[in-house]
């Protein structure tokens, strides 16, 4: 069991693995953590988009590195948890971000293969990635892993059961594992965004993000990449120590809000 550290409030020194960091929630992530004293293992499909993130960072002086990580190939999985430990010394967080959007009726042609890509990239990463992760975590004083899922995993939005399922999935996997691993000291927690910022997001018009964020959110508006981060961070925290099998919606008050 690692030992709890419930006065630490920052993850300075600790390394952290974020996945799909080269935009929008992920990149926020990985400058949370960097910005508080984390080495920060910058991940994404390509490394052309994982770079720019960690170049970013380690012009002002933080401390990050990018690797280009398919986190549906469990040989990439395996040989970058590998190299991120040899890099930085150990492994304490890793944040379970890259995602995907996966859009289809169920009557679609298409249906089939939208569900398998959504649950390989959504699901079987995570835990492909823990289960890489695991004997390093295991080391760890301060062993976190988050999952970040979505809304859609306590509701759902019209033709997008392959991305609602998976999602679903995270929270019962973040459920399991955090019975499973909690009696050696490692936290597992689930993130679910409502309505964010992202690119998964930009290409709806203004005026439509608007008229939802004030009819369904309590804070009227969409939230920002950094608000979902500096939640993840906190799950992060040697001090978090007490905090497992939780899903935590980070949505402006949209799951509280009934009219």
């Amino acid at each position: 069991m690692s030992e709890s550290r419930t006065d630490v409030r920052t993850v300075r020194g600790l390394v952290a693995l974020v996945t799909g960091a080269g935009s929008g929630m992920g990149e926020a992530t990985a400058q949370v953590f960097a910005a508080d004293g984390a080495h920060v293992a910058v991940t994404d499909v390509t490394l052309d988009r994982a770079q720019p993130v960690a170049d970013a960072l380690t012009a002002r002086g933080l401390s990050a590195h990018a690797w280009a990580l398919d986190v549906s190939d469990p040989e990439s999985i395996r040989r970058v948890i590998a190299e991120v430990v040899e890099r930085f010394g150990g492994l304490d967080s890793v944040v379970n971000n890259a995602g995907i959007s996966a859009f289809s009726p169920i009557d679609s042609a298409d249906y089939d293969a939208v569900w398998d890509r959504a649950v390989s990239v959504l699901l079987t990463a995570h835990q492909r990635i823990i289960r890489a992760a695991l004997p390093h975590l295991r080391r760890s004083r301060a062993p976190r892993i988050v999952n970040i899922a979505s809304t859609e995993a306590l509701g759902a939005t019209s033709r997008d059961s392959p991305y609602s399922a998976a999602k679903a999935g995270v929270t019962g996997l973040t459920r399991a594992l955090a019975v499973e691993l909690g009696p050696e000291g490692i936290t597992v927690n689930c993130v679910c965004p409502g309505p964010i910022m992202t690119g998964m997001t930009q290409n709806i018009p203004e005026a439509d993000k608007q008229t939802f964020a004030r009819r369904r959110t309590a804070m009227r508006r969409y939230g920002r990449p950094e608000e979902v981060a500096h939640v993840t961070l906190s799950l992060c925290l040697p001090a978090s120590s007490y905090i497992t099998g939780v899903t935590i919606p980070v949505d402006g008050g949209l799951m509280a809000r009934n009219a």
